[in-house]
């Protein structure tokens, strides 16, 4: 099958950064699927395993954590997907990636693609989707009902790929959402995806918030970097509120800052579940049906913002360079294979 590959760990620059190559295709057993991939989405984790080391791969490692395609074959403990269903997920980053033809993947964090959604159009949200859910709804503990409807949200890094889905998840949760962007683009992308303000997280963001009359919110989302924001997320979240992250700190975090105000602070990290195969693994495959339905039902829209065809070594070398350069808007796709 084809896929694109690794072996040492290089510059984007680099053309052996990522290559083309030809590797056997996988067979399942257990609760695998083995899909046959049409589409890729790139992330942030993508260039971050990616990114220069020492390490060296004996044989070529594929990359990818997100894709869609349809089940070709499924393991003999598959009890709910077929032969030609269309699906759409996250992977395991303890397993070869989606920038193959085909990849084995466990069908308990999988979901049944939007039937509204092109492969494309799917391939662009698995990652950002959990991350987004499980940050607010599980870490944050948002009311999906409503019970939290009219509090305030913070959400940091409003226009990326994760920002974009959960300003979607807290306006259909009633929040008041503010999210930061900085460019016309990202502030109008914002806003389209249904933010309620824009903040420009390169001025002062507390004067920025405070003359938007929010000085204190009651729950903040970080999706952009820990240690540029933990003071500023001190001093913003409201008494007993609650913070989410994505980014591990390079420093140590002063805890402490927390205290006086009773705050929580969570991490959320969508690779948990697979990583150790929790007792709740399932629970994404359900959340990613769960999101194809209120896609089809209009509730929710794709982040897709470009797409780059066909999946090959060389475009996947752009998409790594895009996103490492911090100015993507939305999630940058990969479809089709030549």
């Amino acid at each position: 099958m084809k896929a694109v590959a690794l072996t040492h760990y290089l510059p984007i620059s680099d053309p052996e950064s990522l290559f083309d190559a030809r590797l056997p295709k996988p067979h399942p057993a257990g609760r695998d699927l083995l899909v046959r991939v049409e589409a890729v989405s790139v992330n942030p984790v993508d260039t971050k395993v990616r990114a220069p080391k020492d390490n060296v791969e004996d044989a070529p490692k594929v990359l990818g954590y997100d894709a869609a395609g349809v089940v070709e074959s499924v393991g003999e403990e598959v009890t709910r997907f077929q032969p030609g269903d269309a699906v759409y997920y996250a992977g395991d980053i303890t397993r070869p990636g989606s920038n193959a033809e085909f990849q084995l993947v466990d069908e308990r964090i999988v979901g049944h693609k939007p039937e509204t959604l092109s492969f494309a159009e799917a391939a662009a949200m698995p990652l950002t989707t959990i991350t987004a859910w499980e940050a607010l709804f599980t870490r944050l503990s948002i009311n999906r009902a409503g019970g939290n409807r009219g509090d305030s949200i913070l959400i940091i890094g409003g226009a990326g790929g994760v920002g974009s889905i959960a300003i979607q998840l807290a306006k259909l949760a009633g929040l008041v959402a503010i999210a930061t962007a900085s460019r016309p683009q990202s502030q109008a992308w914002a806003t389209q995806m249904g933010a309620d303000h824009t903040v420009d997280y390169s001025d002062a963001l507390i004067e920025a918030m405070t003359q938007l009359g929010h000085r204190e919110v009651d729950f903040i989302a970080n999706f952009n970097n820990t240690d540029d924001y933990w003071g500023v997320m001190a001093e913003l979240i409201r008494p007993q509120g609650k913070i989410v992250g994505i980014v591990g700190n390079r420093d140590p975090l002063d805890l402490n800052l927390l205290k006086n105000k009773s705050a929580t602070f969570a991490w959320e990290f969508m690779f948990t579940r697979s990583m150790y195969q929790t007792a709740d693994m399932a629970d994404q495959g359900h959340l990613l049906d769960e999101v194809a339905a209120l896609v089809d039902a209009g509730k929710l829209r794709t982040t897709l913002g470009q797409t780059l065809s066909p999946i090959n070594a060389a475009n996947l070398r752009q998409a790594h360079a895009q996103v490492e350069s911090g100015r993507t808007i939305g999630k940058l796709v990969l479809a089709g294979w030549r």
